[in-house]
């Protein structure tokens, strides 16, 4: 399988300067100032291959958009070295374009006041898109995302989860092989998030298309993405596998029960159950943790259906987030285990 991105050694850094205060601090500044120099990307390397879906995640601030505007061609960068597609995007930044498809939670590449449909026209033409090749993808869009009905209708006039989906589709209007997705599902509903989702799963099925994924909605990454990258103060933490990450930092798990009555409850609370503590969610309903290593669910599930009447069991899977949440609070991160790592 082909690197479709290269990422080495990537840094970039941004000249600052420190503000006074008042008009009479503006004033100042105009004649002097101090700089700085804040680094946002600090020495990153990574690579994505043709057809993967990679979750790019860290809390404000990290390099994540930064990131992306190096690898989009928007920003040129200090140092280092990119390859996307065979290009040096900042260099090559018309023939590259044509190559990728980008989508901004919160900017729109679709014109505010003529309909929708004229948009992805003026596209058509821009990316020299074939008539047939036009009208079959946006048939099929429209079977995925539902378009039609408001093709005709000014992006202005269209709700938020509306125009992303009018987005993501005209991002993917030219087939692009490489697909940048920030925010794709920002500020939509469940509905409206899931339609897009199980479109950008179809597409990367289909045509085997990237796509490298920037969100704050980790349910994005949990359902598109089986590798993740975690940046945080512009340097690249973790390079590996979702179910790894989740692996190695999810010790333990945890049963939640819910039982015939209170007499069942305090059954189960008077057992011995060694390295097991119950936390108690309602007057019949108890949740039971436990070290993965130390027992399996299905042994402590017999144990305890043994010596109490249970009416329903659900294993509750510890989440990405929180997960990512103990990573920013400081927990030591597994080994890298990227794939270009174990290359």
């Amino acid at each position: 399988m082909s690197a479709v991105i290269e990422v080495e050694d990537l840094v970039k850094d941004f000249r600052t300067f420190d503000r006074r205060e008042g008009v009479w601090g503006a004033v100042r500044d105009l004649y002097s100032r101090n700089y700085r120099n804040f680094r946002a990307v600090d020495h990153v390397s990574f690579s994505v291959q043709a057809g993967e879906m990679v979750g790019y995640i860290g809390p404000n601030g990290a390099g994540k958009s930064t990131s992306i505007k190096m690898l989009t061609g928007i920003l040129v960068p200090s140092s280092g070295r990119i390859r996307a597609n065979g290009f040096t995007p900042f260099r090559e930044r018309s023939r590259y374009a044509r190559t990728i498809g980008v989508v901004f939670g919160q900017r729109t590449q679709l014109w505010w006041d003529i309909g929708v449909v004229e948009s992805f026209r003026l596209l058509q033409h821009i990316y020299e898109i074939p008539q047939e090749d036009y009208d079959r993808r946006l048939k099929r869009f429209d079977e995925v995302l539902e378009l039609k009905r408001y093709l005709h209708t000014p992006v202005r006039k269209l709700s938020l989860g509306e125009r992303m989906r009018c987005d993501v589709a005209a991002a993917l209007l030219h087939n692009p092989p490489l697909l940048f997705l920030d925010e794709p599902t920002i500020g939509l509903d469940i509905v409206a998030k899931e339609n897009i989702r199980a479109f950008l799963k179809e597409v990367n099925r289909e045509y085997g298309t990237t796509m490298l994924l920037t969100t704050h909605d980790l349910s994005d990454i949990e359902e598109l993405c089986q590798r993740l990258m975690i940046i945080d103060h512009g340097k690249l933490l973790f390079d590996g596998g979702l179910a790894a990450l989740k692996r190695q930092l999810w010790q333990e798990s945890a049963i939640r029960m819910d039982l015939r009555d209170r007499e069942q409850a305090a059954l189960l609370g008077a057992l011995d159950l060694p390295g097991v503590r119950l936390e108690r969610v309602d007057d019949l309903s108890v949740r039971l943790h436990f070290q993965r290593e130390a027992m399996s669910a299905a042994s402590l599930i017999r144990r305890v259906v043994n010596e109490v009447h249970v009416l329903d069991i659900a294993i509750e899977e510890q989440s990405i987030e929180n997960v990512v949440r103990r990573i920013y609070g400081g927990e030591s991160l597994p080994q890298n285990t990227s794939p270009a790592s174990q290359q």
